[in-house]
C-alpha cells in the first residue's frame, strides 16, 4: 500500500477535475450578493415503469420512483463552494452530500465532507447524464453502489477529504491537459462513523489530449468493516478507461478489477462496459451499451447486459427515456431475460 501511495502521489505532483457528482448540464452559476451567493435551491425526480420477464419476477416491480433529490448550493467569499443534497424517497430519507470546497484556483482545491468517491469516470456523473436508466455493473460493484463485498448502496459516496485540480492549459481554447484527484476517506460510506483505524485512499490521474476526450486511471486502497461478521475486508482495486463528450456525441468505456489482496478474501472479479451516445435530433439522442460483470473473473460467472435507450429531451428540465435490456446472467438457472424501462426525468 505504501508503494501505491508513493507512486500515485508522485504522479499527482506532476499532473490534475473534480470528484463531486457532476450536475445535470446548465445547473451552476452563482449570483453573488455581497460576499455570499444567493443559495440555489433545486431538485429532480426520476420515476416511471419497469417490466421484465425474468423467471419468478412476475413482471418486475411495475411503477417505480427511482430518485427524488433536493439540494441547496452556493458560494461564500467566492472561494468556498458548498452543497447539501437530500434523497427524499426510499425506506429512509437521508442526506446524500454535504461538503464545503475551497476552490480559489483551478490547479488546486480542497473538498471536505461527504461526496462522490474519486473512482471511475461514470461514478461522479449525475443520473441525468448517464444516458441509460442506471449506472453500470462496474460502478455498482466497484465504486460503492451496492459493493461486491456486501456494503449497502452508498451512492458511490463516502466521508473524507480530497484535493483536486486541473493543470496545463493548452490549445486555442486553453482546455486543461491534466486532471487529478486524491482523497482520504473513512471507508464505511455515507452517514456512518468510521468503524476501524484504517482509511481508504482513492485517486485518479486523467489526460485530455484533445478537447472533450479524457483518458484516465484510478486506484483504491483501503478496507470496509463488515459489522455483521466483524471482519475488515480489503478493497484493493484499479480501473482504467476513457470518456468523450463533445457536440452531443458520447463515448465511454471502462474496466475495473480487484487486486491480489481483495481477491484472496473474496475471489477474483472484474467488470467493463462500453457506452455510445449518438445525437439524432436536437431533442433525441440514442444510446447503446454493453455491460459485463464477472463475479469470479471467468466467462462462466459473467452477467452480460446489452441495452439500447432513446432519450427524448423535450426541455432542458424534462426528459423521457425508453430503454430495452437483454440479460445473460450465467449464475442464474434461467440466465436469459428481458427488461423494458420507461422513465421520466423532471427537474425544478
Amino acid at each position: 500500500m505504501k508503494k501505491f501511495v508513493i507512486i500515485l502521489s508522485a504522479l499527482l505532483l506532476c499532473g490534475s477535475a473534480f470528484a463531486q457528482e457532476e450536475q445535470p448540464k446548465k445547473e451552476f452559476g452563482f449570483k453573488q450578493t455581497g460576499r455570499m451567493s444567493t443559495p440555489k435551491v433545486g431538485g429532480y425526480i426520476i420515476g416511471g415503469y419497469k417490466y421484465n420477464d425474468q423467471e419468478g419476477k412476475n413482471g418486475g416491480p411495475g411503477f417505480t420512483c427511482r430518485l427524488i433529490r433536493l439540494y441547496v448550493d452556493g458560494s461564500i467569499f467566492n472561494d468556498f463552494k458548498y452543497r447539501i443534497q437530500f434523497q427524499a424517497n426510499g425506506e429512509k430519507p437521508h442526506v446524500k452530500d454535504f461538503y464545503v470546497e475551497w476552490a480559489r484556483w483551478k490547479e488546486f482545491s480542497v473538498k471536505l465532507g461527504q461526496f462522490k468517491r474519486a473512482f471511475t469516470f461514470e461514478n461522479p456523473m449525475n443520473p441525468w447524464d448517464v444516458g441509460v436508466g442506471d449506472f453500470s455493473f462496474l460502478v455498482q460493484k466497484f465504486a460503492g453502489m451496492g459493493d461486491r463485498l456486501g456494503e449497502a448502496n452508498m451512492g458511490g459516496r463516502d466521508l473524507g477529504i480530497q484535493v483536486q485540480g486541473d493543470l496545463f492549459p493548452i490549445g486555442e481554447k486553453q482546455y486543461r491537459l491534466v486532471h487529478y484527484q486524491l482523497g482520504l476517506y473513512n471507508g464505511q460510506g455515507i452517514n456512518l462513523a468510521d468503524a476501524n483505524r484504517q482509511k481508504d485512499i482513492i485517486g485518479t490521474i486523467q489526460f485530455q489530449p484533445i478537447q472533450g476526450l479524457y483518458v484516465g486511471a484510478f486506484g483504491w486502497m483501503g478496507s470496509w468493516h463488515n459489522a455483521t461478521t466483524g471482519d475488515d475486508l480489503k478493497r484493493e482495486r484499479i480501473s482504467a478507461g476513457l470518456k468523450f463528450d463533445r457536440n452531443n456525441w458520447t463515448v465511454r468505456g471502462e474496466w475495473a478489477t480487484a487486486l491480489a489482496g481483495e481477491k484472496e478474501q473474496s475471489g477474483a472479479a472484474d467488470a467493463f462496459y462500453v457506452t455510445v451516445g449518438v445525437p439524432v435530433l436536437d431533442w433525441l439522442k440514442i444510446y447503446a451499451k454493453w455491460d459485463e460483470f464477472r463475479a469470479n473473473g471467468t466467462a462462466d460467472s459473467s452477467h452480460d447486459m446489452y441495452s439500447a435507450a432513446a432519450n427524448f429531451r423535450l426541455h432542458k428540465n424534462l426528459n423521457f427515456q425508453l430503454e430495452y435490456r437483454y440479460h445473460n446472467d450465467k449464475l442464474l438457472a434461467a440466465p436469459q431475460y428481458n427488461e423494458l424501462w420507461f422513465l421520466a426525468y423532471i427537474r425544478f
